[in-house]
């Protein structure tokens, strides 16, 4: 956009950082530089031995896993990813997919023939309007340009919030709710990449990573924008 038109633009609707609420007065999409640059990032990507990657030691066969930033209670960065999923800022969602692409660019995750984000169930997706980690999975997929293959997983269950259960009930929650979708087309071996929002347990994604080998040959790597 044209700087002259930018400053316009924003006299009249002005547009403030997310996180500290400082009036954004050039082309920064979602946050200010300063913000920007404090972000909580967990730099675990180049690391095959990382917290993110334990999760999954023993439960899956997830290659390698890791996230963007760590979101600690109360962190300020946590408005970003509530912003996204319940108040439509789907802005934020490429914002993030950008950034963790960047961060995944030139290691083994870029590596992937595919890039396939965790899906919702049709009722969720119907009632939200769009699925946030099929949005970050475009922005990751615009640095890395690898296709999204966001139908080859189905939500074969509505699951209950994971919010308030412990870490079994979260892996018993979610262990039937995924398949492979059945129209898909697949041939020979492939290196998928698995995006969400945000890893606590690692349920979600063990769940997504059994319902795809159960299926086919794949060598499975996951990325998530938040480590909580």
């Amino acid at each position: 956009m044209n700087i002259w038109l930018y400053d316009f633009l924003n006299t009249l609707f002005p547009l403030n950082c997310q996180v500290c609420g400082k009036l954004l007065t050039r082309p920064e999409p979602v946050i200010c530089i300063a913000c920007e640059n404090r972000l909580p990032r967990t730099l675990f990507t180049a690391d095959p031995d990382n917290p993110v990657s334990r999760i999954f030691w023993g439960r899956t066969q997830i290659q390698q896993a890791t996230s963007l930033m760590k979101f600690d209670k109360g962190s300020d960065f946590r408005v970003l990813l509530h912003n996204l999923k319940y108040r439509g800022y789907k802005g934020n969602g490429t914002y993030l997919g950008k950034l963790l692409g960047l961060e995944l660019a030139g290691t083994v995750f870029a590596s992937c023939d595919a890039i396939v984000p965790v899906p919702l169930h049709p009722g969720k997706l119907r009632k939200r309007g769009y699925n946030q980690a099929g949005i970050i999975a475009g922005g990751v997929a615009s640095i890395l340009n690898k296709p999204v293959w966001d139908n080859l997983l189905l939500r074969a269950s509505n699951t209950d919030t994971q919010t308030r259960k412990n870490r079994y009930e979260r892996f018993l929650n979610m262990e039937s709710g995924f398949i492979l979708n059945p129209n898909a087309r697949i041939s020979g071996s492939l290196t998928l990449l698995l995006i969400d929002d945000v890893v606590t347990t690692g349920a979600t994604l063990e769940a997504c990573s059994e319902a795809i080998l159960k299926k086919i040959q794949a060598s499975i790597y996951a990325a998530t924008v938040a480590y909580a």
